[in-house]
């Protein structure tokens, strides 16, 4: 299969590292011209330059704004006019202070819940509100909002996560119903527990406390944690990429409104 997306612009939303930037660089590799974004000015440019290293005639351009607050986002609104694709993969799983720490449903504040609606919820609401409208006047489209397995098996130490995560795939959902018959398509990816930078971190930084090997932390954590998993191994960026890149092409035209998993099996169910 040839995925070829010359002479499309792709938006992907959160894309300095992680699924997001693997992403971005599928959608680059396949030819598109690619808008990377970031909180910051210093890790954009990074990202920027990092993947125009790859080579090819297609554009790459960055901006800085952070997505989940109304100002950031009308910053983004005004330097970016229009995009054939949107990638909605900005989110937050991490509390306030940058670190994975499963929390009870009872210690989580107002404030976190609110913190998680902007940034998986609503961050996604307003970038598909601005630049779909557009796609339906041109008669083509791609719509992909990066969810996770955590919104149909909710986390007991992540609830506010695992619901915001939920609500993300109605939204998803509810778009692509108002966008019926117009060649835009919608749909959602559910990843797995994936080997993106953050998590990785969190690993290392488990299995130096415990002095055993990253390797021993990844072998306990689907042999004692997720043992529902059916590859027993952490996926790459790469893998949920590729299902980015697959629906953001022309072969996908007759899938929309679907939520599709990516999680190698850690979710028990055959649909």
């Amino acid at each position: 299969m040839k995925i070829d997306l010359s002479s499309k612009t792709a938006i992907v939303t959160g894309s300095t590292s992680g699924i997001g930037f693997a992403i971005a660089q599928g959608l680059y590799d396949a030819g598109a011209d690619v808008v990377i974004n970031g909180r910051t000015p210093d890790r954009v440019s990074a990202a920027v330059a990092r993947l125009t290293k790859s080579g090819g005639a297609n554009l790459v351009r960055g901006v800085a704004a952070d997505l989940t607050t109304v100002d950031g986002f009308e910053r983004f609104s005004d330097e970016v006019e229009s995009a054939d694709i949107l990638v909605n993969n900005l989110g937050v799983y991490r509390n306030a202070d940058g670190i994975y720490e499963p929390q009870s449903f009872f210690d989580v504040v107002d404030e976190e819940w609110e913190r998680f609606f902007q940034a998986n919820v609503m961050s996604a609401v307003r970038m598909s509100r601005r630049y779909v409208p557009a796609m339906v006047d041109q008669d083509w489209g791609r719509v992909v909002f990066i969810s996770s397995e955590s919104a149909l098996v909710i986390p007991e130490k992540m609830v506010h996560y695992g619901a915001s995560k939920t609500m993300l795939l109605g939204v998803a959902r509810g778009l692509a119903e108002n966008v019926a018959g117009s060649g835009v398509t919608v749909n959602s990816i559910l990843p797995g527990p994936t080997a993106s930078e953050g998590v990785m971190r969190t690993v290392n930084e488990r299995a130096e406390a415990r002095d055993i090997s990253v390797a021993q932390i990844e072998e306990a954590y689907f042999s004692k944690t997720r043992t529902a998993s059916l590859i027993k191994r952490f996926q790459s960026v790469e893998e949920i990429a590729s299902m980015a890149v697959f629906l953001s092409s022309k072969q996908a035209s007759g899938i929309t409104g679907a939520a599709l998993r990516v999680e190698g099996g850690v979710v028990p169910s055959v649909v």
